[in-house]
């Protein structure tokens, strides 16, 4: 099953699960996300990729820079580990893993949440690539994807979900980074790129992996 599949199959569920009147705020707070025009503005193809430097999930920092010097680099923000359909995307990255590796490139994973936090993600999920925790969503202002949990979804976090997304950012904010996929070439220049302000769609890993290997490609023929 591809990873739109199985997230177009929890979404179907999630009236089951928590709720008309929860799935109909969930729905009208992307909606007011993809009527500000956030994605719109995001890093594109095209752009030099903001660079970074931040921690992994044993505290070790990792920079862009030095990911890039070993080869092209897939960038994959997401929000947390609490989040399902983060969880399904990661997951589906690694079975690609050693593929995305074949091809030359490095995988990275970026969240707000603490070095703590990622930890879990790895071992729960079983990850064999690069966590980094991106403090304060450095890194993803950067890359013009954060946006402030407003206060009708803030609500149903609090009280339906029981999610404290400050405590697992770690800085006492409601800030997320909209859900994004890139495929950064060793030039630091954006090959591919998917930002969506919908959390329950993300890209197929096997359609990244496919701009990845075009990158080699080309390189090969010049």
């Amino acid at each position: 099953m591809s990873l739109k599949e199985q997230l177009a199959e929890r979404k179907a569920n999630a009236v089951q699960r928590m709720g008309e009147d929860v799935v109909a705020e969930m729905n009208a707070a992307t909606k007011r996300l993809h009527e500000s025009g956030l994605a719109d503005r995001a890093v594109g193809v095209g752009m030099t990729a903001p660079l970074f430097a931040m921690p992994d999930a044993t505290g070790k920092t990792v920079t862009l820079t030095d990911l890039l010097t070993a080869g092209p680099v897939i960038l994959n923000f997401y929000r947390g580990t609490w989040c399902p359909y983060c969880n399904m995307e990661v997951r589906e990255f690694q079975k690609l893993l050693p593929e995305i590796e074949a091809a030359g490139g490095n995988l990275v994973a970026i969240s707000p949440q603490t070095p703590d936090n990622s930890l879990t993600l790895v071992e729960k999920n079983e990850l064999e690539f690069h966590v980094l925790s991106d403090i304060g969503n450095a890194a993803a202002r950067e890359y013009g994807l954060v946006f402030t949990i407003d206060n009708g979804l803030r609500k149903v976090f609090q009280e339906v979900l029981k999610l404290d997304v400050p405590a697992y950012n770690g800085d006492g904010t409601w800030e997320l980074p909209l859900p994004a996929t890139y495929v950064i070439g060793r030039d630091g220049k954006v090959v591919f790129a998917d930002v969506d302000p919908d959390y329950t769609r993300r890209a197929e890993p096997s359609e990244v992996l496919d701009a990845l290997r075009a990158l080699g490609n080309a390189a090969a023929a010049e």
